[in-house]
């Protein structure tokens, strides 16, 4: 699978790439920020986005809906910290594929994953 990857931090930007590899996916591309992100989507058309909820300049949300502007059929995986309904409530409006919590553990990833093959 073509993987996306938004997300600031770069030790989590690695450790994902580093699963994702594991698990015998490809990273197309990462980036650090909206503008590189929808870039990235348009130029690369990854199967699957992994967007960090909260980034400098636009929020993962807002992203959301960029990728989906561009493709109303993306298919994004949120990366957050933080647990409130109200969030999940507005990402599952928006068709979050799925939302991955930090901290999370290998299991988890890669249920994730076998979930969106």
């Amino acid at each position: 699978m073509k993987v996306l990857l938004v997300e600031d931090n770069a030790l989590t930007r690695y450790t994902i790439k580093s699963l994702l590899e594991k698990l015998g996916h490809q990273v197309v591309a990462e980036a650090e920020n909206s503008e590189d992100a929808v870039k990235f989507y348009r130029e690369q058309q990854p199967d699957v986005v992994f967007l960090d909820l909260i980034l400098p300049g636009k929020s993962g949300v807002e992203i959301l809906e960029d990728l989906r502007a561009v493709n109303p059929a993306a298919r994004v995986v949120v990366i957050t910290a933080v647990e409130q309904e109200e969030i999940d409530r507005r990402l599952a409006d928006k068709g979050v594929t799925a939302i991955l919590r930090k901290p999370f553990s290998f299991e988890d990833f890669k249920t994730l994953m076998k979930g969106l093959a």
